[in-house]
């Protein structure tokens, strides 16, 4: 994949790029040849489909039934055993949570309120607020996201910000970022630090804090547009750091494949290159359907608090409420 990424970037080839959590299943198609009957993307508003102007799906059926709090707990111990010995200082633990619901994966990918967004072959839907790395005209840009809050809770934006765990925690994924880019470019730099965006989250609004880093790259950087990914990959955001050893101990705890969640998805439009991260992700697993999500840990974090970070995330991304989401027995009597 990365070499074909290299070819079309030297040729000014346009393209669309997938590459899964593990990077064992690549896709590389030239934007020419990207069939929508197979594959619908949206990169910041540009896309290869029409947008519908029609009311949002209401009255939608979407039951969540995460896994236990004790399964959760089982592997935040684990992590939190790492932490001690050393091993980590961050680390994104997740899990599947089957889903009931009667929309479609591309119900969603229509409607969603997201910046990425991206239908894979009726086998995943991604509706993603984060952005991977934006390179345009020799500068490289990466936009970590670490803490989000409730906006509706008094004084959520304060709260955010001065939360000593949340700080702490972004204070790592900015560093780890700025160490993974300036082994790809020069005069790294952080230009904004700890903005906050509105995300829309199934009904209510969500702030979510992020940092904006830079670098500049050496010309004839088109060439090696690929070899730049491979070394970025996986994303600091959703693995942790130290990033070989943390994403080592993730395989272990979590006891699972990620697959496509986490993994990141773009387009090179023959000049600059702008790309997501694959979160706010579900898929479909035979007659099932299966949301993705979880959160940063650190040494200070409250396994409760956690957990509850992980399954409010599991929502559909659209600005009004339709029947609700409701949860399953698993997660009651587990208080934020």
């Amino acid at each position: 994949m990365f070499d074909t990424m290299n070819r079309f970037g030297r040729d000014g080839i346009p393209f669309l790029f997938i590459a899964d959590f593990d990077g064992a299943n690549p896709v590389v198609i030239p934007l020419a040849d990207v069939d929508p009957r197979r594959i619908l993307y949206s990169v910041n508003g540009r896309g290869n489909y029409r947008p519908v102007h029609d009311a949002e799906p209401s009255g939608y059926r979407f039951i969540a039934h995460p896994v236990s709090f004790e399964h959760y707990r089982t592997a935040f111990d684990i992590v939190q055993n790492e932490m001690r010995a050393g091993n980590t200082f961050l680390l994104n633990l997740t899990f599947p949570t089957e889903i009931e619901t009667d929309l479609t994966l591309r119900d969603i990918f229509m409607h969603a309120k997201a910046p990425y967004r991206l239908l894979y072959e009726d086998r995943f839907t991604v509706f993603s607020p984060e952005r991977f790395v934006r390179i345009e005209n020799g500068t490289i840009r990466s936009f970590p996201m670490k803490g989000t809050i409730d906006r509706s809770r008094p004084d959520a934006r304060n709260a955010i910000l001065n939360d000593e765990k949340e700080s702490a925690e972004h204070i790592t994924i900015v560093d780890l970022i700025r160490n993974d880019l300036s082994r790809v470019a020069s005069d790294v730099r952080v230009e904004r630090y700890r903005y906050i965006d509105e995300v829309h989250a199934g009904g209510k609004i969500i702030l979510q804090v992020s940092t904006e880093i830079a670098g500049t790259l050496r010309g004839g950087y088109m060439g090696r547009i690929g070899d730049i990914l491979r070394e970025l990959l996986p994303a600091g955001s959703v693995t942790g750091a130290p990033k070989p050893k943390t994403v080592e101990i993730i395989r272990r705890a979590e006891g699972y494949r990620r697959g496509y969640y986490t993994g990141v998805f773009g387009v090179f439009d023959g000049r600059n290159l702008d790309s997501g991260v694959m979160i706010r992700f579900i898929e479909r697993d035979g007659d099932k359907m299966i949301f993705k999500s979880g959160g940063g840990v650190t040494v200070y974090s409250s396994p409760e608090a956690e957990y509850n970070e992980m399954t409010e995330k599991v929502y559909v991304p659209f600005s009004g409420i339709g029947a609700g989401i409701e949860r399953s027995s698993a997660e009651r009597g587990i208080s934020s």
